[in-house]
């Protein structure tokens, strides 16, 4: 029975997914073989897109002789004997007999089957598929039913070009097997951090009042935009657990079995974050030692639950001994302890730990140069290579601080070897805008997937994250009417699906897919402004937000506690560990083995002599490794203090530009969605300008050096 596809309210923007990007399949004839909840959530997908732009769909079971498809979605199980792979059986997804005849009968549908199968070498897997153009028909192939939800997906992304003139088989298999988004949230609205820890589109999409929400078609919605970027894995609350998330494990688990209801007609597996405390605080069991024996029985009795309730659940996601949370140093143990505790309670049903390298010292003195927290994941993990189990995945923010706007790639991705590793990214912008900002982040992640630890011809980040390991990235999304609270903050989510899909995309081209799919530009008045305008807005707003805020990658310098708009020593004696020690005659933190913290050598050749050198230092992470004179001359051939005025003022004057530039498409775009953009914009404006302000005036006073230019630093 085909899946009813989801309607949330009318007044929830449809992002990449409005009904005008189904047009080219929607006007169309398409045929779909093979069984499955998954084939089911296809069918619908078509017979939706076909109800609003006049094209028809059949399974395989339907009358024979009909009219042949334009569009073939096909489970390669389901498919005749002799048009099978050598090798291939039917399974569970297989046709019926009368499937069988049926695709028999579409002899033109079959003839272009044939054509696309015979060049199709290996196995696609749980989620790949093979998309061609044979003659007249559009052929989608897959293994599993995962893979033919994918590759609709990849054909609505093609609009009319996947109908186009004849094209070979072309595979596509995601790069990484679990592409996973991290919801900050909180079932009880917590006093400090909200409903949603930060989050920055209003409340969340999965609870409210203590409890799941009502308009479940919300989810599912949800579920249907991860599913075509290619997100296949969501965990549904706050990694800092606190007293009602942590009965999610237990009394409320029906809770977690409703939303995990919502997500699984799109593929998508649903994780839970877990308190390292849960045997004491929902047992009363004297202790949480992962080694204790009443403690192993606890958890693997509640797993088994768990897996009875939610036979598909992905697994746990842990915060432990960090920023307070409980954990195994409680009990003399180490996370290797701690995270095969779990990890054993999962394996006999498939599930797996993420467990979180956010561990540092949060009550650091401020006085005491020798302690970095930069160094701490390294310290406390890559000691403990090879002692995780192998459901164990070790989750590392991509850098070695937090999220900033600019910071080196963390050592850690290449000093563990022998254990799997998930990279965290953040969608949610804590640091960089928090959605009232245009800030495109793709160009910034496709740096770090594309950094190459051990240098030029060794592997690099994402090749690393796939080889056993996961992508995983903390989610911008809430109960906002454009799902992100600013509309272009859409992308980030976007891109982090498609990148975890394929690394290798370029960030333009991701945006390019976005853009297409939103805004529909081939219908606009003014198909090439509308598409120009987007990038000229988005493409560089990273590097634009970073020009007017932290400089040369010393990060922070933002008001303490919620994070927005600049305090150049907000944290600076504070303990957080999080300094950058500027005083009258330089700025910079030294982390250098030879006069510094030393963690430059957590690096391995060549960037460890790299970031060691001041000389070969990139300039964008100077102040992340040295502290440096303000007469320093950057390779730019500026000095580090009339950089830092320079890039002031001209992030600020970028944004005036953006804004500028997005005013023109008024009339080209939705009403509602040009409103709020130019609500945002004039924000980032007004935040832009009191960035370069108390930026350049700070340090003026401190060097007590003038503009060369003459501008006014207050």
């Amino acid at each position: 029975m085909p899946v009813p596809t989801p309607e949330p309210a009318p007044d929830v923007h449809p992002a990449w997914l409005p009904p005008e990007a189904f047009r080219a399949v929607g006007s169309r004839h398409t045929l779909v073989a093979g069984d499955g909840k998954l084939v089911d959530t296809v069918v619908g997908e078509v017979e939706r897109a076909c109800a609003g732009h006049g094209g028809t769909v059949r399974r395989a079971t339907d009358e024979p002789g009909a009219r042949p498809a334009d569009l073939v979605l096909a489970l390669i199980p389901a498919l005749p004997e002799a048009d099978r792979r050598p090798g291939d059986a039917p399974d569970a997804t297989a046709a019926s007999g009368a499937d069988l005849a049926a695709v028999h009968a579409a002899h033109v549908d079959l003839a272009a089957v044939r054509a696309a199968h015979v060049d199709l070498a290996g196995a696609l897997g749980a989620e790949g598929f093979a998309l061609a153009r044979h003659g007249q028909v559009t052929v989608v192939l897959a293994d599993a039913p995962a893979g033919l939800l994918y590759g609709l997906f990849e054909v609505v992304r093609l609009g009319d070009t996947a109908f186009g003139p004849e094209c070979p088989v072309r595979v596509h298999r995601p790069a990484l097997s679990r592409r996973m988004l991290d919801h900050w949230d909180n079932v009880d609205e917590h006093p400090v951090m909200g409903q949603v820890e930060r989050g920055y589109a209003g409340g969340s999409i999965f609870w409210r009042d203590g409890r799941p929400r009502r308009d479940r078609a919300r989810v599912r919605a949800y579920a249907r935009l991860l599913a075509a970027c290619g997100v296949n894995a969501v965990a549904v609350n706050n990694v800092n657990v606190h007293a009602t998330e942590a009965r999610l494990l237990t009394d409320r688990l029906d809770d977690v079995a409703e939303i995990a209801d919502d997500l699984r007609p799109y593929g998508i597996r649903v994780h839970l974050s877990v308190t390292f405390a849960a045997p004491v605080v929902l047992a009363g069991l004297a202790t949480a030692d992962p080694l204790d024996e009443a403690v192993r029985t606890w958890w693997a009795e509640t797993t088994r639950r768990v897996y009875a309730r939610i036979p598909d659940f992905g697994g746990y996601v842990v915060k432990a001994d960090s920023e307070g949370q409980p954990g195994p140093f409680s009990y003399g143990r180490d996370h290797a302890d701690g995270a095969n505790l779990l990890a054993e309670a999962l394996a006999p049903y498939g599930g797996v730990v993420h467990w979180r390298a956010f561990v540092y010292n949060h009550r650091q003195d401020w006085r005491d140069r020798s302690t970095d927290r930069a160094r701490a994941a390294f310290d406390h993990f890559a000691p403990l290579d090879g002692r995780f189990r192998d459901n164990v995945f070790v989750q590392v923010k991509h850098g070695p601080m937090d999220f900033q706007v600019r910071e080196p790639v963390s050592p850690v991705i290449a000093a563990m070897p022998g254990t799997r590793l998930a990279v965290e990214f953040q969608v949610t912008q804590e640091y960089t805008g928090q959605q009232r900002h245009v800030c495109y982040l793709a160009p910034w992640w496709s740096e770090v997937l594309r950094y190459r630890p051990w240098g030029e011809g060794g592997r690099s980040v994402a090749d690393v994250a796939a080889d056993g390991g996961d992508l995983v990235a903390v989610s911008n999304v809430g109960d906002d009417r454009f799902w992100t609270g600013h509309p272009l903050a859409q992308a980030n989510l976007y891109a982090f699906g498609r990148l975890a899909w394929d690394p290798a995309l370029a960030p333009e081209a991701v945006l390019d897919e976005w853009i297409d799919l939103t805004f529909d530009p081939a219908r606009s008045a003014d198909p090439e402004m509308l598409r120009r305008t987007l990038h000229e807005v988005m493409d560089d707003s990273w590097r634009t937000y970073e020009r007017y805020t932290a400089p040369l990658g010393v990060g922070f310098m933002v008001r303490p506690g919620h994070h927005y708009g600049p305090d150049v020593d907000g944290y600076e004696y504070t303990p957080w560990g999080t300094y950058h020690f500027a005083d009258r005659d330089g700025v910079g933190v030294d982390r250098t083995r030879a006069t510094g913290t030393g963690f430059t050598g957590q690096y391995p050749p060549p960037w460890s002599q790299v970031y060691e050198s001041l000389d070969r230092c990139p300039d964008e992470l100077l102040l992340f490794f040295h502290h440096v004179p303000y007469d320093h001359v950057l390779h730019s051939g500026s000095t580090v203090i009339q950089h830092i005025y320079d890039t002031h003022f001209a992030g600020l004057a970028e944004v005036i530009e953006m804004s500028r530039r997005w005013e023109s498409l008024a009339g080209l775009v939705d009403p509602a969605v040009h409103a709020r953009v130019s609500e945002r914009l004039a924000e980032q404006l007004r935040c832009a300008q009191e960035w370069c302000d108390q930026i350049n005036a700070y340090f003026h006073r401190k060097s007590g050096v003038p503009d060369v230019r003459g501008r006014p630093l207050h």
